[in-house]
């Protein structure tokens, strides 16, 4: 669990180095308002991750994998990747070449997303099925403490060193990855029965004995089992398309909420200094809190009880926004609505991540968890990009406790899944499964 805590700090750094961190260098660089926000295209490999992960799931690296396994030789490979592209965006100087930084700063997005692809895969197979809740819940300690350090801790550096030097050496960060991987060794490879079946099936059908491999039949069949085996794996299984609708719609209202969540503080006059206790002080202790309280609900109550929990949870918590609107300029309900929702949103996304994690057959860990966390923030990122419309023409306590409601689709959704029976109380109790029969039992 340390380890995976560990790896945790090693994924989050990078996306607060490209967003906050950056973001505060543009400015006192003085980079307009306008170039900085597009900068926010950096994080655009986070959400397309899925579409380079058939590679890093099947693809086993010459030399490397040899002497670490698949696994970790990704990891080792894209980390040191990370370590360079980083040291890469602080050697650039905005104010004279915003465009390099701009594309350093792409870099280190495409390498931090392709890290998380290994890191995701790795903690899902070397984690026992009961060992998922409290490893969803370590993981995202260390992301948070990731983002504190390249946030923060980015800041103190930056103020004593100034901001190259602190680039160097946040960039050593991916040690926080390296080490424990290094230490633990490499996962053992499960469910490789059903990659030797579907091998045989498009050997049999590109008839390969007859007229031997070409580079064609060659590539052909990779395509096959990298890219199309993984998806069609999930596609046989009974409800998958409710569970995708449901991953989508789960943070449909969260979303919405966090969109509007600065406008609404700002627009009711809190002080930067208000907003600072009330985020890192009381949020970011209710957040850690939440964490923790996901792996114990799941531990506890099993993953259909914990979804429902968690979902009712964070609809009810943008609620809050909607009494501070109406309240206006409130220092102590300002510090209990940022907690409360900063709580609800850090048992949601352990709760979240343990149950994606269940979802993944372990013979495609890789391309499968990719592509179930790329939807979910479809949810969180696109469909809550109209916002800022309600929230100007309904007005923001209507908007926030529209968002309450707007979570009422996922847990409605939640409860008919499990009537059907593709939800149990048990983490990936058929997520093992080769069987394309099996049901979606996690």
């Amino acid at each position: 669990m340390l380890s995976i805590f560990s790896m945790g700090i090693s994924s989050g750094f990078p996306l607060t180095l490209i967003l906050s961190t950056l973001g505060f260098w543009l400015a006192q660089e003085g980079i307009s308002a306008k170039t900085i926000g597009l900068l926010s295209l950096a994080t655009l490999p986070y959400s397309i991750k899925f579409i380079w992960a058939p590679l890093i799931d099947r693809l086993q690296l010459p030399g490397l994998g040899g002497r670490f396994g698949r696994r970790r030789s990704w990891l080792f490979f894209i980390q040191s990747g990370l370590f360079l592209s980083v040291l890469f965006l602080g050697s650039t100087n905005p104010a004279e070449n915003a465009g390099l930084t701009a594309l350093a700063a792409v870099l280190v997005g495409f390498m931090s997303a392709s890290q998380d692809i290994v890191l995701d895969a790795y903690r899902i197979e070397i984690l026992k099925d009961e060992e998922l809740p409290a490893g969803a819940a370590m993981i995202q300690y260390g992301y948070r403490i990731g983002n504190l350090i390249a946030g923060a801790g980015g800041l103190a550096l930056a103020a004593i060193y100034g901001w190259h030097v602190t680039y160097y050496i946040l960039a050593f960060m991916v040690l926080f990855g390296a080490v424990p991987a290094l230490l633990m060794g490499e996962p053992a490879t499960k469910n490789q029965d059903l990659i030797e079946q579907e091998t045989e099936k498009v050997a049999k059908f590109l008839d390969v004995e007859s007229t031997g491999p070409s580079i064609w039949t060659m590539l052909a069949e990779n395509i096959y089992l990298s890219v199309i085996v993984p998806f069609k794996e999930f596609m046989t299984r009974k409800g998958w398309l409710l569970v995708l609708l449901f991953i989508i719609l789960l943070k449909v209202g969260d979303g919405m909420a966090s969109v509007m969540t600065s406008k609404l503080i700002t627009d009711l006059g809190f002080t930067n200094e208000e907003i600072i206790f009330a985020n890192k002080s009381v949020g970011f202790v209710a957040l850690m809190i939440g964490v923790f309280v996901g792996g114990l609900v799941l531990k506890i109550f099993g993953t259909y009880r914990g979804l429902l929990f968690s979902a009712v949870l964070m609809a009810i918590s943008n609620l809050s926004f909607a009494v501070l609107a109406e309240l206006g300029h409130s220092v102590p309900f300002l510090a209990f609505t940022i907690g409360f929702e900063n709580l609800a949103t850090g048992m949601g996304g352990t709760v979240a991540i343990a149950y994606l994690s269940g979802l993944c057959n372990l013979a495609y860990t890789a391309t499968q968890y990719a592509l179930l966390s790329s939807l979910a923030s479809v949810g969180r990122g696109f469909l809550a990009a109209p916002s800022g419309f309600g929230y100007d023409e309904w007005g923001a306590a209507v908007f926030f406790i529209f968002t309450t409601f707007a979570a009422i689709p996922a847990i409605i959704l939640l409860m008919v899944m499990k009537r059907r029976g593709f939800v149990t109380e048990n983490l990936r109790s058929g997520s093992h499964s080769t069987s394309h029969s099996s049901g979606i039992d996690s």
